[in-house]
Protein backbone atom coordinates (compact mmCIF):
# COMPACT_ATOMS: atom_id res chain seq x y z
CA UNK A 1 0.00 0.00 0.00
CA UNK A 2 1.33 3.40 -0.50
CA UNK A 3 1.73 5.50 2.22
CA UNK A 4 2.41 9.25 2.94
CA UNK A 5 2.96 11.00 5.84
CA UNK A 6 1.29 14.55 6.12
CA UNK A 7 3.26 16.98 8.49
CA UNK A 8 0.67 20.14 10.17
CA UNK A 9 1.31 22.74 12.01
CA UNK A 10 0.57 23.81 15.17
CA UNK A 11 0.13 26.94 15.04
CA UNK A 12 -2.84 27.57 12.08
CA UNK A 13 -2.54 25.55 9.08
CA UNK A 14 -4.97 26.45 6.16
CA UNK A 15 -7.45 24.02 6.07
CA UNK A 16 -8.16 23.06 2.32
CA UNK A 17 -4.94 23.08 1.75
CA UNK A 18 -4.72 20.49 4.72
CA UNK A 19 -7.78 18.55 4.21
CA UNK A 20 -7.92 18.62 0.61
CA UNK A 21 -5.07 16.57 -0.02
CA UNK A 22 -5.71 14.23 2.85
CA UNK A 23 -9.04 13.12 1.83
CA UNK A 24 -8.27 13.16 -1.65
CA UNK A 25 -5.18 10.91 -1.19
CA UNK A 26 -6.95 8.53 1.07
CA UNK A 27 -9.86 8.17 -1.41
CA UNK A 28 -6.99 6.88 -4.05
CA UNK A 29 -6.18 4.35 -1.01
CA UNK A 30 -3.06 6.15 0.16
CA UNK A 31 -2.50 4.93 3.69
CA UNK A 32 -1.70 8.36 5.86
CA UNK A 33 -0.40 9.03 8.87
CA UNK A 34 -0.36 12.39 10.70
CA UNK A 35 2.43 13.59 12.60
CA UNK A 36 2.83 17.48 14.28
CA UNK A 37 5.80 19.12 15.66
CA UNK A 38 5.24 17.80 19.38
CA UNK A 39 2.15 15.32 19.22
CA UNK A 40 -0.06 17.71 19.95
CA UNK A 41 -3.62 17.54 17.40
CA UNK A 42 -2.57 20.43 14.73
CA UNK A 43 -4.58 24.11 14.72
CA UNK A 44 -6.67 24.73 11.69
CA UNK A 45 -6.09 28.77 10.90
CA UNK A 46 -10.08 30.19 11.87
CA UNK A 47 -9.78 32.36 8.62
CA UNK A 48 -9.63 29.46 6.49
CA UNK A 49 -12.78 28.04 8.35
CA UNK A 50 -14.67 31.42 8.11
CA UNK A 51 -17.66 31.16 5.69
CA UNK A 52 -17.34 35.07 4.72
CA UNK A 53 -13.37 34.02 3.93
CA UNK A 54 -13.43 30.85 2.22
CA UNK A 55 -17.16 30.36 1.51
CA UNK A 56 -19.52 28.00 3.62
CA UNK A 57 -19.12 24.83 1.56
CA UNK A 58 -15.47 25.38 1.95
CA UNK A 59 -16.00 25.95 5.30
CA UNK A 60 -18.35 23.10 6.47
CA UNK A 61 -16.10 20.84 4.87
CA UNK A 62 -13.06 21.90 6.44
CA UNK A 63 -14.28 21.73 9.55
CA UNK A 64 -16.61 18.67 9.39
CA UNK A 65 -12.79 16.82 8.87
CA UNK A 66 -10.53 18.82 10.85
CA UNK A 67 -13.12 17.86 14.06
CA UNK A 68 -13.87 13.94 13.13
CA UNK A 69 -10.48 12.43 11.92
CA UNK A 70 -8.58 10.70 13.75
CA UNK A 71 -5.36 10.73 12.37
CA UNK A 72 -5.28 14.43 12.23
CA UNK A 73 -6.94 14.83 16.41
CA UNK A 74 -4.20 11.95 17.52
CA UNK A 75 -1.52 12.19 15.51
CA UNK A 76 2.36 11.10 16.27
CA UNK A 77 5.08 13.08 17.35
CA UNK A 78 7.59 14.40 14.60
CA UNK A 79 10.52 12.81 16.06
CA UNK A 80 8.99 9.79 16.31
CA UNK A 81 8.29 9.20 12.35
CA UNK A 82 10.68 7.83 9.89
CA UNK A 83 10.18 9.05 6.87
CA UNK A 84 12.05 6.71 4.68
CA UNK A 85 9.51 4.73 5.87
CA UNK A 86 7.13 6.50 3.66
CA UNK A 87 6.36 6.85 -0.31
CA UNK A 88 5.66 10.69 0.18
CA UNK A 89 5.73 13.24 2.51
CA UNK A 90 3.09 16.11 2.82
CA UNK A 91 3.32 19.51 4.42
CA UNK A 92 0.24 21.15 4.28
CA UNK A 93 0.57 25.36 4.35
CA UNK A 94 -1.05 28.05 6.01
CA UNK A 95 0.56 30.95 8.06
CA UNK A 96 1.64 28.83 10.96
CA UNK A 97 4.09 26.67 9.66
CA UNK A 98 6.25 29.73 9.38
CA UNK A 99 6.44 29.21 13.48
CA UNK A 100 6.94 25.83 13.53
CA UNK A 101 7.48 23.55 10.94
CA UNK A 102 9.74 25.45 8.36
CA UNK A 103 11.80 26.02 11.68
CA UNK A 104 11.51 22.41 12.69
CA UNK A 105 14.87 19.89 12.07
CA UNK A 106 12.85 16.94 11.75
CA UNK A 107 10.86 18.52 9.25
CA UNK A 108 13.80 19.19 7.47
CA UNK A 109 15.51 16.17 7.97
CA UNK A 110 11.78 14.69 6.46
CA UNK A 111 11.69 16.88 3.80
CA UNK A 112 15.29 16.31 2.69
CA UNK A 113 15.27 11.96 2.79
CA UNK A 114 11.98 12.70 0.56
CA UNK A 115 13.42 14.37 -1.80
CA UNK A 116 16.80 12.44 -1.85
CA UNK A 117 15.97 9.36 -1.57
CA UNK A 118 15.48 6.62 -3.86
CA UNK A 119 11.43 6.18 -3.83
CA UNK A 120 10.43 9.05 -1.59
CA UNK A 121 8.43 12.44 -2.58
CA UNK A 122 7.72 15.63 -1.25
CA UNK A 123 4.38 17.81 -1.78
CA UNK A 124 5.02 21.20 0.21
CA UNK A 125 2.00 23.81 0.00
CA UNK A 126 1.71 27.59 0.06
CA UNK A 127 3.57 28.92 2.98
CA UNK A 128 4.87 25.53 4.10
CA UNK A 129 7.67 26.19 0.98
CA UNK A 130 8.94 28.12 3.04
CA UNK A 131 10.86 25.20 4.68
CA UNK A 132 12.83 24.83 1.38
CA UNK A 133 14.73 28.59 2.13
CA UNK A 134 16.18 26.59 5.50
CA UNK A 135 16.54 23.03 4.09
CA UNK A 136 20.00 21.57 3.52
CA UNK A 137 21.25 18.46 1.07
CA UNK A 138 23.39 15.97 2.51
CA UNK A 139 26.32 17.93 0.69
CA UNK A 140 25.73 20.73 2.76
CA UNK A 141 24.05 22.72 0.04
CA UNK A 142 20.73 24.15 -0.36
CA UNK A 143 18.22 21.81 -1.39
CA UNK A 144 16.57 24.52 -3.61
CA UNK A 145 19.07 26.34 -5.02
CA UNK A 146 18.54 25.73 -9.22
CA UNK A 147 14.73 23.87 -8.33
CA UNK A 148 11.40 25.31 -10.04
CA UNK A 149 9.05 25.88 -7.28
CA UNK A 150 5.93 27.91 -6.62
CA UNK A 151 4.18 28.89 -3.27
CA UNK A 152 2.93 31.53 -1.39
CA UNK A 153 3.95 35.09 -3.64
CA UNK A 154 4.38 38.48 -2.09
CA UNK A 155 2.05 40.40 -3.90
CA UNK A 156 -0.94 37.82 -2.16
CA UNK A 157 1.42 38.51 1.18
CA UNK A 158 0.92 42.38 0.48
CA UNK A 159 -2.65 41.99 0.53
CA UNK A 160 -2.76 40.25 3.84
CA UNK A 161 -0.63 42.14 6.03
CA UNK A 162 -0.22 45.57 7.18
CA UNK A 163 2.89 48.19 6.91
CA UNK A 164 4.29 46.80 9.93
CA UNK A 165 4.21 42.86 8.47
CA UNK A 166 1.81 42.32 11.02
CA UNK A 167 -1.35 39.55 10.43
CA UNK A 168 -4.74 40.03 11.12
CA UNK A 169 -4.18 37.68 14.00
CA UNK A 170 -1.35 40.63 15.19
CA UNK A 171 1.41 38.25 15.20
CA UNK A 172 4.32 39.49 12.98
CA UNK A 173 5.32 37.42 9.91
CA UNK A 174 8.43 36.04 10.41
CA UNK A 175 9.48 35.98 6.38
CA UNK A 176 8.27 36.31 3.08
CA UNK A 177 8.24 33.11 2.02
CA UNK A 178 9.11 34.16 -2.38
CA UNK A 179 11.71 36.59 -0.45
CA UNK A 180 13.49 33.49 1.29
CA UNK A 181 12.63 30.80 -1.35
CA UNK A 182 14.78 33.22 -4.18
CA UNK A 183 17.42 33.72 -1.65
CA UNK A 184 18.24 30.41 -1.48
CA UNK A 185 18.72 29.83 -4.69
CA UNK A 186 14.93 28.33 -5.50
CA UNK A 187 13.90 29.70 -9.45
CA UNK A 188 10.65 30.61 -9.06
CA UNK A 189 7.33 31.19 -10.57
CA UNK A 190 3.75 31.44 -8.94
CA UNK A 191 2.30 31.29 -12.68
CA UNK A 192 0.15 34.03 -11.02
CA UNK A 193 -2.21 34.22 -14.58
CA UNK A 194 -3.12 30.72 -13.92
CA UNK A 195 -5.78 29.59 -11.57
CA UNK A 196 -3.71 26.73 -10.37
CA UNK A 197 0.36 26.52 -10.06
CA UNK A 198 1.94 23.32 -8.90
CA UNK A 199 5.55 22.58 -10.10
CA UNK A 200 7.24 19.23 -10.34
CA UNK A 201 10.92 19.25 -9.99
CA UNK A 202 12.59 15.83 -9.57
CA UNK A 203 10.94 14.75 -6.06
CA UNK A 204 9.88 17.97 -4.96
CA UNK A 205 6.34 19.03 -5.78
CA UNK A 206 5.03 22.33 -4.81
CA UNK A 207 1.86 24.17 -4.77
CA UNK A 208 0.90 27.92 -4.85
CA UNK A 209 -1.79 28.02 -2.67
CA UNK A 210 -5.39 26.68 -1.52
CA UNK A 211 -7.02 27.08 -5.06
CA UNK A 212 -3.74 24.41 -6.27
CA UNK A 213 -4.63 22.33 -3.31
CA UNK A 214 -6.99 19.53 -5.37
CA UNK A 215 -4.35 19.61 -8.39
CA UNK A 216 -1.81 19.28 -6.01
CA UNK A 217 -2.72 16.28 -4.35
CA UNK A 218 -4.05 14.68 -7.87
CA UNK A 219 -0.22 15.46 -8.91
CA UNK A 220 1.42 13.86 -6.26
CA UNK A 221 -1.15 11.14 -6.79
CA UNK A 222 0.55 10.82 -10.60
CA UNK A 223 4.27 10.53 -9.01
CA UNK A 224 3.30 8.26 -6.69
CA UNK A 225 1.79 6.00 -9.77
CA UNK A 226 -1.55 6.09 -8.39
CA UNK A 227 -4.65 6.37 -9.92
CA UNK A 228 -6.87 9.43 -8.82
Amino acid sequence: MTTALFIVSEEGYWGEECIEPLTTLTEAGVEVTVATPTGNPPVVDERSIDPEEVGEETAERVTSVAESDDRLNDPIALADADAEAYDAVVFPGGHGAEWDVTQDVHARDALRTAVEGETGTALVVCHAVGILAFTRDSDGDMLVADRNVTGFPNVWEEGIVDEQDLLPDGRKLPYWVEDEVEAAGGVWDAELDADTSVTVDGDLVTARGPPSSHAAAVTLLDELGVEA
